[in-house]
């Protein structure tokens, strides 16, 4: 329990949602667990969370902001567009494999979170297919890559690669060979990109 002079932060109460949630799974997780695991009242909890669901909410956008920020740094890395482009689109595959290969249960707790949580999921796609959007840019901008639309192509890519990042098909990315597949999607994809 934490001590009570701790000042209760919102990125607590998320860190410690994201455990009670890994203990207990979205379908018992409570507010009253969150507050008991942080020695408060279940009423300081929703002080910063108005509602359940906003907690959940955040506690979606937290996790997925993770991805969305370890990407953020190759889209302005100083290497090539397309080496840039392979390295995010295989950061994006990697993240996504740690996080449903190293905690099961939390991955599959977040894949419940993600199906309530429409709008954070729908940011955190827009994220994404901006920065690729950015990459795509620059490499039209050093005449590497040809796109009409860079937003459109960048869409177009994400949609793509979905096999290699979207949940849904997460038991596929252990099974063997995925990354010669990976390789000839992201392959064909670059080759379709350049003049």
């Amino acid at each position: 329990m934490a001590p009570p002079t701790e000042t209760l932060t919102a990125e607590r109460i998320l860190a410690a949602t994201e455990e009670v949630l890994r203990r207990h799974g979205p379908a018992k997780a409570t507010v009253v667990d969150v507050a008991r695991a942080l020695g408060v009242s279940h009423g300081s909890v929703y002080r910063h969370f108005r509602t359940k669901a906003a907690l959940r909410e955040a506690v979606t956008k937290r996790w997925l902001d993770r991805t969305s920020e370890q990407l953020a740094d190759i889209v302005t890395a100083g290497s090539t567009p397309e080496h840039r482009l392979r390295a995010w689109l295989g950061a994006l595959f990697e993240a996504k494999r740690h996080k449903a290969g190293d905690d099961p249960e939390l991955f599959a707790t977040y894949t419940v979170l993600a199906d309530e949580n429409g709008m954070a999921v729908g940011e955190h796609i827009t994220d994404l297919t901006g920065q690729l959007t950015r990459i795509i840019q620059d490499g039209v901008a050093v005449g590497v890559f040809t796109a009409p639309d860079p937003a459109a192509a960048a869409r177009a890519v994400f949609q793509a690669t979905g096999r290699f990042h979207d949940p849904c098909y997460a038991r596929e990315w252990e099974q063997p060979g995925v990354e010669e597949e990976f390789t000839a999607v992201v392959d064909l994809l670059v080759r379709g990109l350049r003049p």
